[in-house]
């Protein structure tokens, strides 16, 4: 069995590590757990890895991250992908900090990354990792704060956050989405 999962994030140093990009910095981190290296291919940044018999692919999209479902549509093609053989990690203003939330199907809740790729698959049955980045900014700053670093203590918890959605990719991978989502979802 195969799975691809897409980190959505925007390229480029003025993003980087924004709440906007925790799908890019999620990825980075499993990078670093499983030694790879990324390979800069077309639409995005490419690694992949074997866990427990099990191909998994990575890609970290290079098309902004309002036309994600590009890259997706391409990199599904490329490898034979079905929708259910997909993970999607992105960023939840409607969550809180430090939730976590495993999903097989949902709405784009207002994300532009997920409309891309709701727009490409044709439907909400693709599974996905949304990371609670909350809400707390002033009237007209949505912006700003989405595109803005995280705080310290923000900054501090963002491992442990990475670490369970570690285990919740392995777990889907290898016992289904069912048992993942037990492990995943979390309140902030």
């Amino acid at each position: 069995m195969k799975y691809l999962i897409v980190g959505l994030g925007n390229i480029g140093d003025k993003y980087t590590h924004t709440r906007h990009n925790v799908g890019f910095d999620f990825l980075d981190f499993l990078a670093e757990q499983y030694e790879m290296t990324w390979k800069g291919e077309r639409f995005g940044a490419y690694a992949s890895h074997k866990y427990r018999g099990r191909n998994l692919h990575f890609l970290k999209p290079d098309t902004y991250m309002n036309l994600s479902g590009t890259a997706l549509r391409f990199w599904m093609k490329k490898l034979s992908m079905q929708p259910h053989q997909i993970v999607i990690v992105t960023d939840d203003l409607n969550l809180p900090f430090g939730t976590l939330r495993m999903r097989a199907k949902g709405s784009d809740g207002g994300h532009n990354g997920l409309k891309s790729i709701q727009e490409v698959l044709g439907g909400t049955k693709y599974p996905r990792i949304r990371v609670g980045i909350s809400a707390e900014f002033d009237k007209g700053r949505q912006v700003d704060y989405v595109l803005g670093e995280w705080t310290k203590e923000e900054a501090k918890r963002l491992p442990e956050l990475y670490a369970k959605m570690q285990q919740g990719i392995e777990e889907m991978v290898f016992r289904g989405i069912g048992m993942a989502m037990n492990l995943v979802n979390t309140k902030g």
